[in-house]
């Protein structure tokens, strides 16, 4: 088994998927899935070495994505549903590089349309919908070597460490954000179709820069009958606000790039791209760079 397709195995893990949900994802059998955990179990590494520095596209089946994130919206729909996901594997990653600066591809995606779902649909049904598209998301995230930084709302704030090298880590975040909205247009709308329900479009906003990781607090936890503290970290930084800002600015299922993370990519995946003409009294971010207006560049 390829290197990288053990650590996309290692990462769905750790954000919460259960092997069984790996294995069809990944179409293996799960004695494979298994063996690969157990491996990883007995020695975690310890540098901040992410998936995000190996070509994930190739690896994630788009496919099978689609179908079963049509089986999972479907079952949300009909009864109730086990959302269990973490973000323990974010805190670890984080905890390495604590009170120092680290590059970073920042994520932000926002639902469209749930003002429209929140008055057309019971409590229960919204909190289902909401909840169905947090884990979809956040499962192709970590397929792409993402983490989840955080759930605000109906948005995911998500990241994807750079270290040395910009260019994977940006063309994972690219590829990981067409995979998102194609998911939502192919397997997550067609069911709410079936049941007369609006359909779901989102904004995405891709940046790159270089951030801090601070600790904010502690999180508590119960483990064996006894409270656990543990250190709660975040990301503080110019490209979180860049990035969730442009996010705004997007148009329904459009991926929008900063200037930063538009230089990394290679011709192919530039030409998919255009400049966003947008009034100063929209956005006027100055450029640490240029010193001019930071250009934004958009999907078609």
């Amino acid at each position: 088994m390829a290197e990288s397709q053990q650590q996309t195995i290692i990462n769905l893990y750790n954000s919460g998927i259960p092997p069984d949900i790996i294995a069809l994802q990944l179409d293996i059998s799960q004695e494979e899935v298994d063996r690969v955990i157990a491996s990883a179990e007995k020695s975690r590494p310890t540098e901040t070495t992410t998936l995000a520095s190996f070509y994930l596209d190739a690896v994630v089946d788009l496919d099978k994505a689609i179908k079963m994130a049509q089986e999972r919206v479907w079952k949300a729909l009909k009864v109730e549903s086990r959302f269990d996901l973490s973000t323990e594997e974010t805190q670890e990653i984080l905890s390495k590089l604590a009170k120092s600066k680290a590059t970073f591809v920042i994520l932000h995606i926002d639902l469209v349309g749930s003002t429209r779902l929140s008055s057309s649909l019971p409590a229960d049904r919204l909190a289902a919908i909401i909840q169905a598209f947090t884990q979809e998301m956040s499962i192709t995230i970590a397929a792409y070597g993402g983490y989840v930084l955080k759930y605000v709302g109906d948005a995911i704030l998500a990241f994807f460490l750079a270290n040395d090298d910009t260019y994977l880590p940006c063309v994972n975040a690219v590829n990981c954000a067409r995979s998102m909205i194609k998911i939502i247009r192919d397997g997550i709308n067609p069911i709410l179709n079936q049941y007369d329900y609006p359909e779901i479009s989102v904004r995405v906003g891709i940046d790159l820069g270089e951030n801090v990781v601070v600790q904010y607090g502690w999180d508590t936890h119960t483990v064996d009958g006894k409270k656990v503290r543990s250190p709660h970290y975040d990301i503080l930084g110019y490209t979180i606000n860049i990035a969730t800002k442009m996010t705004t600015l997007a148009k329904p299922d459009q991926i929008v790039i900063g200037q930063m993370v538009y230089d990394v990519l290679d011709d192919r995946q530039k030409s998919t791209f255009h400049p966003l003409r947008i009034s100063p009294e929209v956005w006027n971010y100055v450029s640490d760079y240029s010193h001019g207006i930071y250009p934004l560049y958009g999907t078609a």
